[in-house]
Protein backbone atom coordinates (compact mmCIF):
# COMPACT_ATOMS: atom_id res chain seq x y z
CA UNK A 1 0.00 0.00 0.00
CA UNK A 2 2.61 2.51 1.09
CA UNK A 3 6.16 2.82 -0.16
CA UNK A 4 8.90 4.16 2.09
CA UNK A 5 10.58 7.20 0.53
CA UNK A 6 13.38 9.55 1.55
CA UNK A 7 12.37 12.48 -0.64
CA UNK A 8 9.01 14.02 -1.48
CA UNK A 9 9.92 14.25 -5.17
CA UNK A 10 10.03 10.44 -5.60
CA UNK A 11 6.45 9.33 -5.39
CA UNK A 12 4.12 6.94 -7.20
CA UNK A 13 0.51 7.46 -8.21
CA UNK A 14 -0.47 5.36 -5.20
CA UNK A 15 1.50 7.71 -2.95
CA UNK A 16 -0.28 10.72 -4.41
CA UNK A 17 -3.72 9.18 -3.95
CA UNK A 18 -2.99 8.20 -0.34
CA UNK A 19 -1.41 11.52 0.63
CA UNK A 20 -4.16 13.64 -0.89
CA UNK A 21 -6.96 11.51 0.54
CA UNK A 22 -5.40 11.66 4.00
CA UNK A 23 -4.97 15.42 3.79
CA UNK A 24 -8.63 15.69 2.73
CA UNK A 25 -9.58 13.44 5.66
CA UNK A 26 -7.57 15.53 8.12
CA UNK A 27 -9.23 18.71 6.86
CA UNK A 28 -12.64 17.11 7.42
CA UNK A 29 -11.76 15.97 10.94
CA UNK A 30 -10.30 19.35 11.89
CA UNK A 31 -13.31 21.22 10.53
CA UNK A 32 -15.67 18.91 12.37
CA UNK A 33 -13.91 19.51 15.65
CA UNK A 34 -14.01 23.26 15.15
CA UNK A 35 -17.65 23.47 14.07
CA UNK A 36 -18.91 21.06 16.73
CA UNK A 37 -17.17 22.49 19.80
CA UNK A 38 -14.92 25.35 18.58
CA UNK A 39 -11.63 23.47 18.91
CA UNK A 40 -9.12 22.45 16.23
CA UNK A 41 -8.00 18.86 16.70
CA UNK A 42 -5.48 17.92 14.01
CA UNK A 43 -2.58 19.87 15.54
CA UNK A 44 -1.43 20.25 19.12
CA UNK A 45 -0.25 23.88 19.04
CA UNK A 46 -3.71 25.29 19.72
CA UNK A 47 -4.16 23.07 22.74
CA UNK A 48 -0.87 24.27 24.20
CA UNK A 49 -2.10 27.85 23.88
CA UNK A 50 -5.52 27.05 25.37
CA UNK A 51 -4.00 25.25 28.36
CA UNK A 52 -2.18 28.41 29.38
CA UNK A 53 -5.02 30.77 28.51
CA UNK A 54 -7.65 28.78 30.41
CA UNK A 55 -5.38 28.41 33.45
CA UNK A 56 -4.63 32.14 33.46
CA UNK A 57 -8.38 32.82 33.46
CA UNK A 58 -8.86 30.57 36.46
CA UNK A 59 -10.75 27.94 34.45
CA UNK A 60 -8.80 25.04 35.85
CA UNK A 61 -11.22 22.32 34.81
CA UNK A 62 -11.13 23.45 31.19
CA UNK A 63 -7.36 23.82 31.41
CA UNK A 64 -7.05 20.25 32.66
CA UNK A 65 -9.34 19.08 29.88
CA UNK A 66 -7.17 20.83 27.31
CA UNK A 67 -4.11 19.24 28.90
CA UNK A 68 -5.53 15.73 28.63
CA UNK A 69 -6.60 15.95 24.99
CA UNK A 70 -3.11 16.30 23.41
CA UNK A 71 -2.18 13.21 25.39
CA UNK A 72 -4.55 11.28 23.15
CA UNK A 73 -2.73 12.62 20.09
CA UNK A 74 0.48 11.25 21.60
CA UNK A 75 -1.38 8.02 22.40
CA UNK A 76 -2.47 7.72 18.77
CA UNK A 77 1.10 8.28 17.61
CA UNK A 78 2.31 5.60 20.01
CA UNK A 79 -0.31 3.15 18.77
CA UNK A 80 0.79 3.88 15.21
CA UNK A 81 4.43 3.43 16.17
CA UNK A 82 3.62 0.00 17.60
CA UNK A 83 1.59 -1.09 14.58
CA UNK A 84 3.70 0.51 11.83
CA UNK A 85 7.08 2.00 12.77
CA UNK A 86 8.18 -0.88 15.01
CA UNK A 87 7.41 -3.38 12.27
CA UNK A 88 9.16 -1.32 9.57
CA UNK A 89 12.29 -1.13 11.75
CA UNK A 90 12.28 -4.92 12.12
CA UNK A 91 11.57 -5.46 8.39
CA UNK A 92 8.07 -6.83 8.96
CA UNK A 93 4.87 -5.85 7.18
CA UNK A 94 3.27 -2.82 8.88
CA UNK A 95 -0.30 -3.33 10.06
CA UNK A 96 -1.85 -0.59 7.93
CA UNK A 97 -5.31 -2.25 7.84
CA UNK A 98 -5.44 -2.18 11.65
CA UNK A 99 -4.58 1.54 11.72
CA UNK A 100 -7.24 2.38 9.13
CA UNK A 101 -9.83 0.31 10.98
CA UNK A 102 -9.09 2.15 14.22
CA UNK A 103 -9.49 5.53 12.50
CA UNK A 104 -12.76 4.32 10.99
CA UNK A 105 -13.92 3.13 14.41
CA UNK A 106 -13.11 6.43 16.12
CA UNK A 107 -14.66 8.74 13.52
CA UNK A 108 -17.78 6.62 13.00
CA UNK A 109 -18.25 6.36 16.79
CA UNK A 110 -18.13 10.16 17.07
CA UNK A 111 -20.68 10.45 14.24
CA UNK A 112 -23.00 7.92 15.87
CA UNK A 113 -22.68 9.29 19.42
CA UNK A 114 -23.15 12.87 18.24
CA UNK A 115 -26.06 11.94 16.00
CA UNK A 116 -27.80 10.27 18.95
CA UNK A 117 -27.37 13.40 21.07
CA UNK A 118 -24.56 12.27 23.40
CA UNK A 119 -22.50 15.42 22.80
CA UNK A 120 -25.43 17.80 22.98
CA UNK A 121 -26.19 20.51 20.45
CA UNK A 122 -23.82 20.78 17.51
CA UNK A 123 -21.84 24.02 17.64
CA UNK A 124 -22.73 24.86 21.24
CA UNK A 125 -20.18 26.02 23.82
CA UNK A 126 -17.83 23.28 24.96
CA UNK A 127 -19.08 21.03 27.76
CA UNK A 128 -17.45 18.17 29.63
CA UNK A 129 -18.70 15.51 27.21
CA UNK A 130 -17.04 17.37 24.35
CA UNK A 131 -13.65 16.36 25.75
CA UNK A 132 -14.53 12.78 24.83
CA UNK A 133 -15.17 13.93 21.26
CA UNK A 134 -11.90 15.88 21.19
CA UNK A 135 -9.99 12.94 22.64
CA UNK A 136 -11.37 10.55 20.02
CA UNK A 137 -10.56 12.91 17.15
CA UNK A 138 -7.06 13.63 18.50
CA UNK A 139 -6.46 9.90 18.83
CA UNK A 140 -7.49 9.44 15.19
CA UNK A 141 -5.22 12.29 14.06
CA UNK A 142 -2.31 10.90 16.06
CA UNK A 143 -2.81 7.52 14.41
CA UNK A 144 -2.89 9.06 10.95
CA UNK A 145 0.05 11.38 11.46
CA UNK A 146 2.20 8.69 13.07
CA UNK A 147 1.45 6.27 10.25
CA UNK A 148 2.27 8.74 7.49
CA UNK A 149 5.44 9.82 9.29
CA UNK A 150 6.66 6.24 9.66
CA UNK A 151 5.56 5.02 6.24
CA UNK A 152 7.06 7.89 4.27
CA UNK A 153 10.26 8.52 6.19
CA UNK A 154 9.16 11.68 8.04
CA UNK A 155 9.09 13.69 4.80
CA UNK A 156 5.40 14.48 5.01
CA UNK A 157 2.59 15.36 7.39
CA UNK A 158 -1.10 15.31 6.52
CA UNK A 159 -2.89 16.45 9.68
CA UNK A 160 -1.49 20.00 9.75
CA UNK A 161 -0.04 22.40 7.21
CA UNK A 162 2.70 24.28 9.07
CA UNK A 163 5.60 22.05 8.01
CA UNK A 164 4.37 21.55 4.45
CA UNK A 165 3.79 25.30 4.00
CA UNK A 166 7.28 26.05 5.33
CA UNK A 167 8.80 23.46 2.99
CA UNK A 168 6.89 24.95 0.07
CA UNK A 169 8.23 28.43 0.82
CA UNK A 170 11.80 27.12 1.00
CA UNK A 171 11.30 25.06 -2.16
CA UNK A 172 9.97 28.03 -4.12
CA UNK A 173 13.02 30.12 -3.23
CA UNK A 174 15.29 27.25 -4.28
CA UNK A 175 13.58 27.18 -7.67
CA UNK A 176 13.47 30.95 -8.15
CA UNK A 177 17.10 31.51 -7.13
CA UNK A 178 18.47 28.27 -8.62
CA UNK A 179 19.85 27.29 -5.20
CA UNK A 180 18.58 23.71 -5.43
CA UNK A 181 21.82 21.85 -4.71
CA UNK A 182 20.21 19.39 -2.29
CA UNK A 183 18.32 17.71 -5.13
CA UNK A 184 17.98 18.32 -8.89
CA UNK A 185 15.76 21.14 -10.11
CA UNK A 186 13.13 18.78 -11.56
CA UNK A 187 12.85 16.98 -8.21
CA UNK A 188 12.40 20.27 -6.36
CA UNK A 189 9.62 21.23 -8.75
CA UNK A 190 7.87 17.90 -8.27
CA UNK A 191 8.16 18.23 -4.49
CA UNK A 192 6.69 21.74 -4.61
CA UNK A 193 3.73 20.60 -6.68
CA UNK A 194 3.11 17.81 -4.19
CA UNK A 195 3.27 20.23 -1.24
CA UNK A 196 0.83 22.57 -2.96
CA UNK A 197 -1.45 19.63 -3.67
CA UNK A 198 -1.48 18.58 -0.02
CA UNK A 199 -2.36 22.10 1.11
CA UNK A 200 -5.13 22.32 -1.49
CA UNK A 201 -6.50 18.90 -0.54
CA UNK A 202 -6.62 19.81 3.17
CA UNK A 203 -8.46 23.03 2.36
CA UNK A 204 -10.82 21.20 -0.02
CA UNK A 205 -11.56 18.64 2.70
CA UNK A 206 -12.37 21.49 5.08
CA UNK A 207 -14.59 23.23 2.55
CA UNK A 208 -16.54 20.18 1.41
CA UNK A 209 -17.02 18.78 4.90
CA UNK A 210 -18.11 22.16 6.29
CA UNK A 211 -21.06 22.13 3.89
CA UNK A 212 -22.00 18.66 5.13
CA UNK A 213 -21.53 19.51 8.83
CA UNK A 214 -23.77 22.55 8.54
CA UNK A 215 -26.58 20.35 7.19
CA UNK A 216 -26.07 16.97 8.87
CA UNK A 217 -24.11 18.14 11.94
CA UNK A 218 -22.35 15.24 13.72
CA UNK A 219 -23.18 12.82 10.93
CA UNK A 220 -20.65 14.77 8.86
CA UNK A 221 -17.93 12.76 10.60
CA UNK A 222 -18.95 9.92 8.32
CA UNK A 223 -16.86 11.66 5.62
CA UNK A 224 -13.48 10.89 7.29
CA UNK A 225 -14.96 7.55 8.31
CA UNK A 226 -15.68 6.74 4.65
CA UNK A 227 -12.14 7.67 3.62
CA UNK A 228 -10.75 5.44 6.37
CA UNK A 229 -12.96 2.61 5.08
CA UNK A 230 -11.63 3.01 1.54
CA UNK A 231 -8.02 3.07 2.78
CA UNK A 232 -8.74 0.05 4.99
CA UNK A 233 -9.82 -2.09 2.04
CA UNK A 234 -7.03 -0.69 -0.13
CA UNK A 235 -4.42 -1.58 2.48
CA UNK A 236 -6.07 -4.97 3.01
CA UNK A 237 -5.84 -5.80 -0.70
CA UNK A 238 -2.18 -4.79 -0.86
CA UNK A 239 -1.30 -6.09 2.60
CA UNK A 240 0.60 -9.12 1.29
CA UNK A 241 2.82 -7.05 -0.96
CA UNK A 242 6.50 -6.89 -0.05
CA UNK A 243 7.54 -3.82 1.89
CA UNK A 244 9.16 -1.34 -0.50
CA UNK A 245 12.17 0.34 1.10
CA UNK A 246 13.71 1.82 -2.02
CA UNK A 247 14.34 5.49 -2.42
Amino acid sequence: MFSYQRTLSHYSRANVAIWLSMAFQAGAINTGGFLSCHRFVSHVTGFGTLIGAEAASGKWIHSLGMLLVPGFFIGGSMMSAYLVDRRIQTNRKPLYPTVMFLIFLLTSSVALAGGLGFFGDFGADIVHKDYILLAALCLACGLQNGTVTSAFGAIIRTTHLTGITTDLGIGLVRILTHSHKIQPRINEKRANWMRAGLIASFILGSFVSAQVYMIFEYWGFLIPSLIATILFFWSLIHFDEKLDTTE
